[in-house]
């Protein structure tokens, strides 16, 4: 059975641009608002029946606007399907107009009583309806508005959010300043990109999406904010093997770090290139920690690297290389970034290989930068809390100022490079907060990055292998997940034909 993330589509739009397709809805497809508004319910109602199969009392909470109108068809229908329903007005019946006026003066006579909102009327509700505010929040929450976010985010019932959890920025993804914490959001039309920016992840809990019956080719002109990694990345760049594939055709990574202490960040990252697929994962490593390396896994080619020099017959035969992992920013460590950086390989740079490049800035390209913020901030010679306000800025001066393909690492990752669409990886999970776990990504886009001779698709692919061989290894608790706890998911992941 196909997951439901797989369902959701791939393009991502900015909040005037979804508005934009409302009104090219009504404009070109002959439906009216209302009718776009009723089929939004429906969406919703048919949503909340299959995640809580049990409920038989809604609240549902509305404002004043086209969400509030949504929310008031789900009331209508929840009620003729048998639920109990309370329908709570934060604001006053009158002041709802167009579609949502209809909606209210349709439930109404359907039987349902429009109440004014209080708290205590959540009590006793099996799920919350959040319809109080939708894309067009342009101020700050305050005042009942916010009292109404206030309650149903300590009300003991899951919420359901429609279109996206109210308070919550449609473009940035940041509360405004406080939002809705919903176990679910459906969002109708086009897939909001604040639903995968900012704190989305902690407000948006499992998203659906409803095209309401909408040709697909409605958004075809615009270009999207974002688009969504997909599995057909991960299919393009693994496809199934020719039967006389044998090692050197599936690529050779020489993976350059490891100082003193540090074996277990260069051992992660060669035996994830090695589970991934790389026909030979070739390690130059501190004289100290080939042995370390070694253990266990005899199918790495380890070789110690005392200096640069050492780097020149693993240069003359390798395909791609990865630097960075557990390098150190020691003179030994900055003589070997110095050569590899000066070679003509394809490069992923990840955690010291990145701090060394903050210090001493290179021109190069054909390479892949792959920073968390603080990494990035350094990069970018600003503040972490610059980055995370604006992670897309952030991902896209990376690109344009290294010239290289980036991968901003966070919750839904995002991938760029100069010229090209962001793109976001919306699976992962907090059990990849562990130490280790950006070692196994540098690994997994090395070994895709000498198998298809491409570092956008590497890049690509190599983000949602990863975080979906993350989700599979938390799958029995996302605490206490250990970097190498992925490898064995690598390899399933790694075969997705």
């Amino acid at each position: 059975m196909t997951a439901l993330w797989e369902q959701l589509p791939q393009r991502v739009y900015s909040a005037a641009q979804v508005r934009e397709l409302d009104a090219a809805a009504i404009a070109t497809c002959g439906v009216t608002a209302y009718e776009l508004m009723c089929r939004a319910g429906e969406a919703a109602l048919r949503v909340l029946a299959r995640r809580w199969p049990s409920a038989r009392v809604l609240a549902v909470v509305c404002g004043v606007g086209n969400n509030a109108g949504d929310g008031l068809v789900v009331a209508r229908l929840a009620k003729a399907a048998g639920f109990g329903v309370r329908a709570l007005l934060v604001a006053g019946v009158e002041r709802l107009t167009g579609a949502a006026a209809q909606a209210a003066a349709d439930a109404r006579g359907a039987g349902v009583v429009l109440e004014p909102f209080a708290a205590a009327r959540l009590r006793g509700a099996d799920v919350v309806v959040d319809a109080l505010l939708g894309t067009g929040l342009a101020r700050p929450v305050a005042g009942e508005f916010r009292a109404a976010i206030d309650a149903m985010d300590a009300a003991e019932a899951p919420v359901l959010a429609l279109d996206l959890p109210s308070g919550l920025d449609a473009d940035s993804g940041w509360p405004m300043p406080v939002a809705v914490r919903a176990a679910v959001t459906v969002t109708f039309v086009g897939l909001k990109q604040g639903l995968f920016l900012g704190a989305a992840v902690d407000h948006c809990g499992e998203l659906e999406f409803a095209g309401l019956d909408l040709p697909a080719t409605l958004g075809a002109t615009f270009t999207p904010a974002l688009e969504r990694v997909v599995l057909d990345d991960l299919r393009r760049a693994l496809p199934r093997r020719a039967r006389s594939a044998h090692k050197g055709t599936a690529g050779r990574l020489l993976l350059v770090g490891g100082g003193p202490g540090m074996a277990g960040a260069i051992r992660l990252a060669a035996e994830a290139a090695l589970r991934v697929g790389a026909g030979l994962v070739y390690v130059a490593t501190h004289p100290d920690n080939v042995a370390t390396v070694l253990v266990g896994r005899p199918e790495i080619i380890c070789r110690s690297a005392g200096s640069e020099r050492d780097l020149e017959e693993f240069i003359g035969f390798a395909d791609g290389a990865v630097l960075g992992p557990g390098l150190g920013q020691t003179a030994w460590a900055h003589g070997l970034w110095r050569r590899l950086i000066a070679s003509d390989l394809p490069l992923v740079v990840d955690a010291d290989g990145l701090n060394l490049l903050a210090v001493e800035r290179r021109e190069r390209g054909n390479w892949l930068l792959t920073p968390h913020v603080g990494e990035a901030a350094r990069l970018l010679r600003s503040e972490v809390s610059d980055v995370q306000r604006d992670r897309c800025a952030a991902a896209r001066s990376l690109a344009t100022t290294f010239a290289a393909h980036v991968i901003l690492k966070g919750p839904n990752s995002l991938v760029g490079a100069p010229g090209e669409p962001l793109r976001v990886c919306d699976r992962g999970n907090p059990g990849l907060a562990s130490g280790g776990t950006g070692d196994v990504l540098a690994g997994v886009l090395g070994s895709l990055l000498v198998q298809t001779r491409d570092l956008a698709l590497a890049a690509r692919a190599g983000v949602l292998l990863h975080a979906l061989a993350g989700d599979a290894a938390a799958a029995d608790g996302e605490r206490g997940t250990l970097a190498s706890d992925l490898l064995p998911h690598l390899r399933t992941w790694a075969n997705p034909s």
